[in-house]
């Protein structure tokens, strides 16, 4: 049976997965004040995601929706690297990251608020990067394209030049493990 689903982010990639996805759905960010009280990736995500999804559900208690809330982080090393606050910030982390392999992790959380019902996953990618020259990453940091992507790069854009390999779901790095989440709807009896 096929819900009004509800997706908790602006994110023009999530929006583009879900679409891809051929799962209809409305946009309604969170605004979220977010409190992270975890310290292991894969816990931080799966609770910015529960309070994502939650803040939209609690906007639609009484109402038969579907929420989807979806955060996403890259770790290097066990420290996590959220978006980058400046150029110097962004470029210091590709820096870093350059000739390594990190780990992207991406928490979702469904709610359904008039079911009671909620299920949160997380789902982890390995990247790794060819090394890079400090031109070659000052380059990608002049676009603009790294500062609202976690851990400064977008696989999807021009930097995916630098990809040496993935292991795990592509679609995850852009941002949403969308098959994952298809299947999971599915299990749910929401598509």
């Amino acid at each position: 049976m096929e819900q009004r689903i509800i997706l908790a982010s602006q994110s023009p990639r999530r929006r583009e997965l879900l679409t891809l996805a051929g799962i209809t759905y409305e946009i309604e960010p969170s605004d979220v004040e977010e409190v992270i009280t975890k310290k292991t990736p894969w816990d931080v995500v799966m609770e910015l995601a529960i309070q994502k999804a939650k803040d939209v559900a609690d906007r639609h208690c009484k109402e038969q929706v579907v929420v989807i809330g979806a955060d996403t982080i890259v770790a290097y090393q066990g420290e996590i690297l959220g978006k980058p606050r400046s150029e110097k910030d962004a470029l210091d982390m590709l820096m870093r990251l350059q000739g390594s392999v990190h780990q992207v992790y991406t928490g979702v959380s469904i709610l359904c608020p008039c079911k009671n019902d909620q299920r949160t996953f997380v789902e982890k990618t390995e990247v790794e990067f060819y090394p890079m020259t400090e031109k070659e990453i000052m380059d990608y940091v002049s676009t603009g394209d790294c500062m609202d992507k976690a851990g400064a790069y977008g696989i999807q854009t021009s930097f995916c030049v630098h990809v040496k390999q993935i292991h795990g779901d592509y679609n995850n790095v852009v941002g949403l493990p969308v098959a994952r989440l298809y299947q999971e709807l599915k299990k749910m009896d929401l598509l």
